[in-house]
């Protein structure tokens, strides 16, 4: 039976350092700031947007929220953006996604400064990740790196195998990973023999977004599965990417869903601003 990888608590000691290196950079004159730009009134993400602003007060971090009607318009936000760029007081900004289809999204992604990217989806930053020179990393695949190294995972000369190809998950994580020295296959919708080329891998990581795709019978006996996925199954149960029950046999360790990636995409969060915030009083120091 697999040791089951807890999210939760390792989400819980990062947020203690993160509050420690909060409470030291005060004492210097700055508070972390990161301010939450929610267009519209989608329901999941007004509920992570409460999520994000419980986060940052549990932890001493100023957080500034702007809930815009849907029909903002592309001018408007781009104008808001540009407002948070020269704002001393937020050291990150995060446009919640999805946004309405008048807002082009690539372009109020790349109107955030790179160095306020705390989502870390700006094309600098990305082409910083690429090159192994990251300012901002991409929370959630941040987060999946976090786990691994904390319950000891060496990827060094590993087989890991990435379900997932998104400019949030799949390619930032697959990238880490080769940071790390591993040897990395990145498998999507046209890959042929999935099982196959998931059988192999010593690392799975799952970010497909369908229920319980990745079977039991897939996973190599001692591999570590990192399941992404959150997929909602009738009004109530969330399962993630994985058949978990099954997968749970085979695998050495394994993230439950919920409470295993999950909490780690907000932890990297506020772990993102607060380092965007020590940069800033360095260079005020300078």
């Amino acid at each position: 039976m697999a040791k089951i990888i807890d999210g939760k608590a390792i989400a819980a000691k990062i947020r203690t350092e993160i509050t420690e290196g909060v409470a030291a950079l005060k004492e210097r004159g700055v508070t972390p700031g990161l301010a939450v730009v929610l267009v519209g009134d989608d329901p999941a993400s007004r509920v992570y947007v409460s999520m994000k602003e419980k986060a940052c007060a549990e932890a001493g971090i100023f957080s500034d929220e702007y809930k815009l009607p849907a029909e903002t318009s592309e001018a408007e936000l781009l104008g808001l953006v540009a407002k948070l760029n020269n704002d001393p007081a937020i050291h990150g900004i995060l446009v919640q996604l999805p946004l309405p289809p008048q807002i082009d999204t690539d372009k109020v992604l790349e109107a955030i400064s790179p160095e306020k990217d705390a989502d870390g989806f700006h094309p600098y930053n990305v082409g910083r990740l690429s090159v192994g020179k990251p300012l901002f990393q991409p929370c959630t695949p941040y987060g999946v790196m976090v786990m691994l190294k904390e319950e000891g995972v060496e990827l060094a000369g590993k087989e890991v195998v990435v379900i997932g190809r998104s400019n949030i998950v799949g390619k930032p994580v697959a990238m880490m990973c080769l940071a790390q020295s591993a040897t990395v296959t990145v498998c999507h919708s046209k890959t042929r023999n999935l099982a196959d080329v998931v059988r192999r891998a010593d690392v799975v990581i799952a970010a497909v977004g369908r229920p319980e795709m990745v079977k039991g019978d897939w996973i190599k006996e001692g591999a570590v599965v990192i399941d992404v996925g959150v997929n909602r199954v009738g009004e109530k149960k969330l399962v993630g990417d994985v058949d978990f029950a099954a997968a749970s046999q085979r695998a050495a360790a394994i993230t439950p869903v919920p409470g295993g990636v999950g909490p780690m995409t907000i932890t990297m969060l506020l772990y993102n601003t607060l380092e965007s915030a020590k940069r800033f009083a360095e260079q005020l120091n300078s």
